[in-house]
């Protein structure tokens, strides 16, 4: 290797050792296609707002704030130590970042904050959304808020820790009908009903307060073969309640339409999905957006039905290996971007063909 060779992997070593640092030990998933896939509707806007939905440690914001010197970023979260921790390492951008305190669908609230960014962004639309969904990393991390199953925690699981039902609350008080509707439907656990009516009897005995006692009555319950097979067992369980806990899907259902109306002319919005459900609601809502309403066979659109938006890329993005390897969350990732079209709003015109014809993932 060439002395310039070893100086540049040098330096990309220190610099992924510093992400690490800066992000809980994670660098943000595939935050340079990211950026790639946002850069055309903040590149035409005459004064761009970014918005991160999902703000987290900060990791894509700073990133997107970097590469665009020229756009102001709203960054947007339910947890307000994220928020405060993710502020202080965003503070050198100054009032380029504004942070929010909310969850990523109460759009109402996000465009009505204080600062240049929120009124712009209502005043002339947001050139670039993004939603990294599901559980931070950093979250994770904090033993103490219940969301991994490898250490014995409290069952908590709330984003944010000063509202609403915790895990626990689901355990003890879900009749045996509605915890098996959970686990099955945001779980996709295919032994749902059994482990609904074990935890209805053990908690008989005591109620469910940390994780430990939850993981053995899982392995006690699901047969042997099946634990063998699909990752740890606790998984599809832990993302149940994590889901039902937070309404995760009924927030993705609201943000979805919300977050492409508030883009403006050429915006475009990246939803990052990390499971089945989320990819699936992210997918339908992009191909019911970029459709024609017309009926079929019309070689013109009626007025009022043409579609607004677009999809660039089709299908949904993966992680490449490098990708991966420089971060393994990414390897289940799906990435999908939707286009506000420059002419969103016009009557009638030639026919648009919609860019979702293939999108088969």
């Amino acid at each position: 290797m060439s002395a310039a060779a070893s100086g540049r992997a040098g330096g990309d070593a220190r610099r992924q050792a510093e992400d690490r640092a800066a992000n809980h030990g994670h660098v943000p998933v595939m935050r340079a296609r990211v950026a790639e896939l946002l850069a055309p509707g903040i590149e035409a806007a005459e004064n761009p707002v970014i918005l991160d939905g999902t703000l987290g440690a900060g990791g894509h914001a700073e990133h997107l704030l970097e590469a665009f010197p020229q756009a102001l970023l709203i960054g947007v979260d339910r947890d307000a130590e994220a928020l405060a921790n993710a502020s202080e390492r965003l503070a050198r951008f100054g009032d380029r970042f504004s942070p929010v305190r909310a969850r990523f669908d109460e759009f109402d609230r996000i465009l009505a904050a204080p600062g240049e960014a929120p009124r712009l962004a209502r005043e002339e639309g947001i050139a670039g959304a993004l939603f990294d969904l599901g559980v931070s990393s950093m979250q994770l991390d904090e033993e103490e808020r219940g969301f991994a199953y490898r250490v014995d925690a409290p069952l908590d699981m709330r984003m944010d820790p000063s509202s609403g039902p915790t895990a626990a609350d689901v355990l003890n008080t879900y009749d045996h009908g509605r915890l098996a509707r959970v686990l099955s439907t945001y779980g996709e656990e295919r032994f749902a009903g059994k482990i609904a009516a074990a935890v209805v009897r053990e908690r008989e005995r005591a109620p469910f307060e940390t994780s430990a006692r939850l993981v053995e009555l899982l392995y006690d319950t699901i047969p042997a073969p099946a634990r063998r097979t699909g990752g740890h067992p606790a998984k599809r369980t832990f993302q149940a309640l994590r889901v039902e806990v937070n309404g995760e899907l009924d927030s993705l259902k609201a943000a979805l339409p919300a977050a492409c109306h508030a883009l403006g002319p050429g915006g475009r919005a990246v939803f990052m999905s990390y499971q089945s459900l989320e990819d699936r609601l992210v997918k339908r809502a992009f191909k019911d957006l970029s459709s024609s309403k017309s009926p079929a066979g019309l070689p013109v659109d009626l007025p009022g039905t043409a579609p607004e938006y677009r999809l660039p890329t089709g299908k949904a993005i993966k992680a490449t290996a490098e990708e991966i390897e420089d971060n393994p969350r990414a390897a289940p990732v799906r990435v999908r971007v939707i286009e506000r079209l420059p002419t969103a709003g016009a009557e009638g015109g030639a026919k648009q063909a919609t860019s979702n014809r293939g999108d088969e993932r």
